[in-house]
């Protein structure tokens, strides 16, 4: 049931330099706020280039802040080419600051860097925290491999940082799925702070635009944002080469981070082939997974809630680098019997990857494994929320008084 509150403000903040992930988990978890509390405002502050493409519920906003892009061997660089790094960090760390204290939320949540890129929320972390917000850390279940990980964090103290500046830690997955923090040395204090909250289940929009054409049965292939998806499409063209017979076709989904040159070569690849359709990006992938038959994925965090709360088969094929977080997903999903898996030096064999399509049409979905992990999470949220704004002294108190 709807509930009201008075003028109650979330700000989150997604770093997003690679994908479409954050953002798109935190306009999931903005959506179903303002939908169960009707004086609820949300601000999300996003890195993505086409943050802008996707459509908003009333009272969710976002501010964009200069985009910063994540090459492969993991540095960074600025996406206009013009502009120094640090120059762009310099401003993306001041918009994000004059956010906040333009903004005065009650709460504050950051989506999986704990101090943001380069450290750029911290001051508005410290900020906060005197302003008497109540400051959130929300984490994937699957973070990335536990020595690559705790390597990157020891540089910077950062499980000292987490502990210091947030009162809460949400887990975006069920306790028994993974613990995104296996492999490190968590003080108690830390532990104390986490929830399990359960996955973020998803639903099909109910004011979207038109979908594009598919065939009346697809499979849909996704590799996410694309930017480096190319190899699974590749990989899902040959196989529809090397066998014309697999039962169903192809629908091709290739991101908006595809670089152009690839998505050219891909589309011409699949020229000749009729069982192979593409098109560059949806915006409702939502409604594209629940009326898929099943799903080819590398193994998104979005893209697996999507299959999860859509019961789809799935076959993953994930990115081993420069981050594992696909690929332990992947393993964790294909050992519970949740979904196929292949690695990319297996997919790219045609006629493995063939016979890997001819099952899938005919797999079982996730609930048939009898493991139903917890898709609860946003209902999980908004209870917590709720119980704070609720019954917690908050900062829209203090600006009513």
């Amino acid at each position: 049931m709807t509930k009201r509150l008075r003028d109650a403000r979330i700000l989150m903040y997604s770093h997003d330099t690679f994908g479409l992930g954050h953002l798109r988990r935190c306009r999931a978890i903005a959506h179903s706020l303002v939908e169960d509390y009707r004086g609820l405002n949300v601000l999300i502050i996003s890195g993505a280039t086409i943050a802008g493409a996707f459509d908003y519920r009333a009272r969710v906003d976002f501010v964009k802040i200069p985009s910063v892009i994540k090459l492969r061997n993991g540095e960074y660089t600025s996406m206009a080419e013009h502009v120094d790094l640090q120059d762009t960090l310099k401003m993306r760390r001041s918009i994000i600051r004059h956010t906040a204290e333009s903004f005065r939320p009650d709460i504050f949540i950051v989506d999986k860097e704990p101090m943001g890129l380069h450290g750029e929320v911290e001051d508005t972390l410290t900020w906060l925290r005197t302003q008497g917000t109540r400051l959130v850390l929300g984490l994937r279940e699957v973070m990335d491999s536990p020595a690559l990980l705790a390597a990157e964090w020891a540089k910077v103290g950062m499980i000292d940082k987490i502990n210091r500046h947030f009162d809460n830690i949400w887990v975006y997955g069920p306790r028994d799925f993974h613990d995104p923090l296996t492999g490190f040395v968590v003080p108690q204090s830390l532990r104390d702070k986490m929830e399990y909250v359960g996955f973020l289940p998803r639903q099909t929009s109910r004011s979207e635009g038109p979908l594009p054409a598919t065939p009346p049965k697809y499979l849909l292939v996704t590799p996410g944002g694309g930017g480096d998806g190319a190899a699974l499409v590749e990989a899902v063209i040959a196989a529809y080469r090397a066998d014309p017979g697999i039962a169903l076709p192809a629908f091709i989904v290739l991101g908006p981070y595809m670089p152009a040159d690839q998505r050219q070569r891909l589309a011409e690849s699949a020229r000749h082939l009729p069982q192979v359709s593409m098109i560059e990006f949806n915006n409702h992938m939502e409604s594209l997974v629940a009326g898929a038959e099943a799903v080819v994925c590398m193994g998104g965090y979005n893209t697996w809630c999507e299959i999860l709360s859509f019961d789809k088969p799935a076959l993953m094929v994930p990115r081993t680098t420069p981050r594992e977080e696909q690929l332990i997903r992947a393993r964790r999903a294909s050992e519970l019997g949740l979904a196929a898996m292949l690695m990319p030096d297996e997919a790219a064999d045609p006629q493995r990857m063939a016979l890997a399509l001819r099952r899938l049409v005919d797999a079982p979905p996730p609930s048939a494994s009898g493991c139903n992990p917890a898709l609860d999470g946003l209902d999980n949220i908004s209870r917590i929320v709720g119980g704070w704004l609720d019954t917690g002294r908050s900062v829209t108190a203090a600006r009513a008084g």
